[in-house]
């Protein structure tokens, strides 16, 4: 295991907290970033196909299996003052959030903590506290379109991504990958991105709308 660089996005302004009565459920503890200790591990093996090729991978596991349902988590820090959602960075381009498809058999709560634990940990780890369905997402067919509601003149839907919240604790090891980059983004620098993030991403600010975050800045 060797020493992994976190990057950090560029810094960022912006509003975090409203006033008025707050349900404390609906409050999110957020610890610093200098409370995470951050390493690597042997790289992730990814799948080198066209398009086309993805495709018809989804055509033949759709005939197959039904439904892919995919499930991510929304992992926040505190930098700056300002919350930071934490990203997975694929080949220097792609963003994504911490994740992936559901086996067959197996809830969604164990594969999000499975897909933490082989994206961010040393092994397999059941400490994983996680919370609420944020949202869900859509893909009506095999192409590349993804939508935040069930369009009216879909009669089966390909694909759903489910979000999840969670909850880190004070400190934590994240064990990545040596070929993935762990990013803390600001929230507002994700806000309605869509070019740079995707349309899942840039949609996190809103699903975490209905929060107040708990900025425990400790010295």
């Amino acid at each position: 295991m060797g020493d992994h660089s976190f990057l950090t996005a560029e810094e960022n302004g912006g509003v975090y907290s409203s006033g008025g009565a707050v349900n404390s459920s609906n409050v999110l503890n957020i610890y610093p970033l200098n409370h995470y200790y951050f390493g690597s591990k042997e790289a992730v093996q990814f799948k080198e196909e066209t398009l086309a090729d993805r495709v018809l991978r989804m055509k033949l596991n759709y005939d197959t299996y039904g439904l892919r349902t995919c499930v991510q988590a929304v992992l926040l820090v505190e930098l700056f003052k300002h919350p930071h959602v934490l990203l997975l960075q694929v080949r220097n381009s792609m963003f994504k959030l911490p994740g992936g498809r559901v086996r067959p058999g197996e809830s969604e709560i164990e594969c999000l903590r499975r897909k933490l634990s082989s994206k961010l940990s040393m092994s397999e780890d059941d400490s994983w506290e996680v919370g609420e369905c944020l949202g869900m997402w859509w893909r009506p067919d095999f192409e590349t379109l993804i939508y935040p509601f069930m369009p009216p003149d879909t009669k089966r839907s390909k694909e759903c991504t489910k979000l999840f919240l969670v909850r880190l604790p004070e400190s934590r090891k994240f064990i990545v990958p040596k070929n993935l980059k762990l990013l803390a983004v600001p929230l507002c620098q994700v806000h309605e991105n869509f070019k740079t993030y995707g349309p899942i991403i840039a949609g996190v600010p809103q699903l975490l709308s209905k929060f107040s975050y708990n900025m425990m800045d400790y010295v």
